[in-house]
């Protein structure tokens, strides 16, 4: 059943790449206002479901819903006016080296808006201020760290106003700290501004807690889309396996997460 509050529906999306199947049926909602992470390891299609989202991969069959509208339906100027909706951030950031950091964050206002200079101008500034860039606007992408590209690529994404923001990995190539920080100023931005956001990670337990919903992405269809805390409840023997291996080093076996009455739960783990 649909939710009354939900901002994208994926609607048995089934995508291969000649005879390699990728999703097999995804079935997922996501609710307006929430940060919804999807998860899986590596090679499960979590990129390639986040490009059906923004409309650059078509199903071979179902439906890709924003608010209603299918977005595999659009063409030309109504794309363009869904896609004004979106902002994105994609795992190498792609600031472009020749512009200064105020330059690459400005870019979107004055490639797509009709915003006077001094008024773009204000809200670069405002943006480096709120991502504690403001000593960084006149340098280039190869005079900063890992972590201030991500935030200056955070700056640029929001500047349209998106109410959804897409990340794909978005801490690829950050050590653990910087990794934390990151996902840290992500969830506090969204909490300020409201925005629907979709993350795809596979780095889990670093966002286990932070999430609002976290979907588990296996073989092709999501498992569950479930709170962190029902996820941890959860009594699917596939969902709990999951979870083990993923936050396993919370555990020091899989008894201690497993109930031993129910020996199907440690079947699946040794199948995923």
């Amino acid at each position: 059943m649909a939710s009354g509050n939900a901002c994208i529906r994926l609607i048995d999306i089934h995508k291969s790449f000649g005879t390699q199947p990728v999703l097999r049926g995804v079935n997922l909602e996501i609710e307006r206002g929430a940060t919804t992470v999807i998860c899986g390891e590596s090679g499960q299609g979590k990129s390639v479901l986040l490009k059906h989202i923004l409309g650059l991969i078509h199903p071979d069959r179902g439906q890709v819903l924003i608010d209603g509208t299918d977005i595999c339906a659009l063409r030309g100027a109504a794309l363009s006016r869904m896609r004004t909706r979106f902002g994105v951030l994609f795992q190498g950031v792609a600031l472009f080296d020749s512009m200064t950091v105020f330059d690459n964050v400005a870019l979107p206002l004055r490639e797509r808006s009709r915003l006077p200079e001094k008024i773009v101008q204000e809200r670069v500034a405002t943006a480096l201020a709120q991502m504690d860039l403001e000593g960084s606007a006149d340098k280039y992408p190869s005079q900063l760290s890992g972590g201030m590209k991500k935030r200056v690529g955070l700056a640029r994404a929001l500047q349209l106003e998106p109410d959804i923001l897409l990340f794909d990995e978005p801490t690829t190539g950050l050590d653990p700290v910087k990794s934390h920080d990151v996902y840290r100023l992500f969830f506090e931005t969204q909490k300020q501004l409201g925005y629907t956001c979709v993350i795809v990670s596979h780095d889990i337990p670093k966002i286990f807690n932070l999430a609002d919903r976290i979907a588990i992405l296996h073989e092709g269809k999501v498992l569950a889309c479930l709170s962190p805390e029902d996820l941890q409840r959860s009594r699917d023997p596939f969902v709990r396996a999951f979870i083990l291996r993923v936050m396993g080093a919370a555990y020091s076996s899989a008894d201690e997460l497993f109930d031993p009455s129910m020996n199907s739960e440690k079947e699946a783990y040794e199948k995923i």
